[in-house]
């Protein structure tokens, strides 16, 4: 009989639903190695007009639709899970992770508050906390997991507000430096800190806070009669990998009482490794914390958290009460009263799901290896003539420019770095971007993607020195 308002499907076509999308996902992890770092954008405006299309009043075979998604779509893009993506922040999308989602997507349990899924819910609990301990915060400490950074950025941005501000937030003002993530203005108006509330503060020759800046700003805006309450540090910016003087500024945040936020979306995973830690110290002082689990511990994209000193002061910002809902009277975590959404999936799962799979040591050496692996690179490179070590790593990442006789302008410098970072993408093996940074555009090298083993690195400094000799002769 049909019925067309069934929208089951049946235990057998179920299966054979699931098996198909796992063998072609399972064979594009398997062809990672082998594919282009960058797909081919060649007429991608054709295409994407192409594809535009009415609603879909009869359904489909699965087959017809995962053909040209796995075939044709898919591969032209950035091939971001690849071993050879190098370029802005890799996000690994570890498989574990995978299954999570399947898990979360299939049961689809309700996890915006404790009593809907008790256990579940202290998974992710369980989840946030082992992040608080890695990061050596106290256990005061609450979190939240969010979409990404950006997320993480507004709901810290606006527990402070609540507790610096109160109402007088048109005074409050706010303290990034001039390598600080453009996200970060972002969330700020966002959170009701306009424009002209957001102070730049200048960097030194490794592109780090300067704190002597940062404290004349702080007085010259209260002898205005405004009132700083915010100060972003980054534990690893993404122009040049730098990591601000946490502990300096965390000392001058105290002295000053304002709020400490530090922007650890790239680099405070590092953090999980002892004798890792001395290259971020400062970082347990943070009043507030963004981490990024799609880039230091290799999860999907759309994977963010935030990590509050206080965590009453994140209740305070989120926690509510509706009528229809059961109330929390006991001391477990209940996600709605930490963040802003009370529709939510159940991001925690990918990240508890993968670390009991794999285990945390597991980590520790992948990530002190991604460190390993660019220093080696680094040291390579700033041997190839014409190159200008403009950034070692201080984390994972480096940034460098081409400088010759033969580019004898700082334009003609920065025409040739990026087109060092587009041939050598264009070769296939690796994918490289550059950044402006104040006049000059560095090209950089991010190595975080657990993909990424000795074999891309040493392709990768093979490019950069073929083209480079190219470049120069030319």
């Amino acid at each position: 009989m049909n019925d067309p308002a069934n929208l089951e499907f049946t235990p057998e076509a179920m299966r054979t639903m699931g098996h198909a999308v796992v063998d072609r996902a399972v064979a594009h992890i398997d062809a990672l190695g082998e594919a282009p770092s960058n797909g081919d954008f060649d007429g991608i405006e054709a295409l994407c007009e192409a594809l535009r299309e009415p609603e879909p009043l009869d359904g489909s075979p699965l087959d017809a639709l995962l053909d040209p998604l796995f075939e044709q779509w898919i591969p032209r893009s950035f091939g971001t899970p690849g071993p050879g993506y190098l370029a802005y922040i890799p996000g690994g999308g570890i498989y574990p992770a995978a299954l999570a989602d399947f898990i979360a997507d299939t049961c689809n349990r309700y996890t915006g508050i404790w009593q809907a899924a008790p256990a579940l819910v202290q998974l992710e609990a369980n989840a946030l906390d082992w992040m608080r301990e890695w990061m050596q915060m106290p256990a005061s400490t609450r979190g939240v997991f969010t979409t990404g950074g950006s997320m993480a950025m507004f709901n810290a941005i606006a527990a402070a507000r609540e507790q610096r501000l109160g109402t007088d937030i048109r005074a409050g003002v706010l303290y990034v430096s001039s390598q600080s993530h453009h996200s970060i203005t972002k969330a700020a108006r966002l959170a009701g800190i306009a424009h002209d509330r957001v102070r730049t503060i200048a960097v030194d020759a490794q592109f780090r806070m300067r704190v002597d800046a940062l404290e004349a700003a702080i007085a010259a805006d209260r002898a205005a009669g405004l009132k700083p309450f915010m100060v972003f540090s980054t534990a690893g910016t993404t122009n040049t990998g730098a990591v601000d003087p946490i502990d300096a500024v965390a000392d001058l945040c105290a002295r000053e009482g304002l709020w400490h936020h530090v922007d650890g979306a790239y680099g405070a995973f590092f953090h999980m490794v002892p004798e890792l830690r001395p290259l971020l110290a400062g970082l347990p002082r943070a009043d507030s914390l963004t981490l990024d689990p799609h880039k230091g511990l290799f999860l999907p994209y759309g994977t963010g958290a935030l990590l509050v000193r206080d965590g009453e002061a994140l209740r305070a910002l989120h926690a509510s009460e509706a009528g229809y809902l059961p109330s929390n009277q006991n001391t477990f975590y209940d996600p709605a009263q930490y963040g802003p959404d009370l529709s939510r999936g159940f991001p925690g799962l990918r990240v508890w799901l993968t670390m009991k799979l794999l285990g945390t040591d597991r980590y520790r050496a992948a990530l002190s290896e991604k460190r390993g692996l660019a220093i080696w690179a680094a040291g390579e490179v700033g041997k190839i003539p014409g190159i200008v070590m403009d950034a070692p790593p201080q984390l994972s990442l480096f940034a460098f420019h081409l400088e010759h006789p033969t580019l004898p302008t700082l334009d003609a410098q920065n025409a040739a770095t990026r087109a060092l970072m587009e041939r050598v993408t264009a070769r296939g093996r690796v994918m490289v971007t550059g950044a402006q940074v104040g006049e000059r555009f560095l090209g950089r090298v991010c190595v975080l993607s657990f993909r990424t083993r000795r074999a891309q690195m040493e392709a990768c400094v093979e490019d950069i020195a073929a083209v480079a000799a190219e470049l120069l002769a030319s």
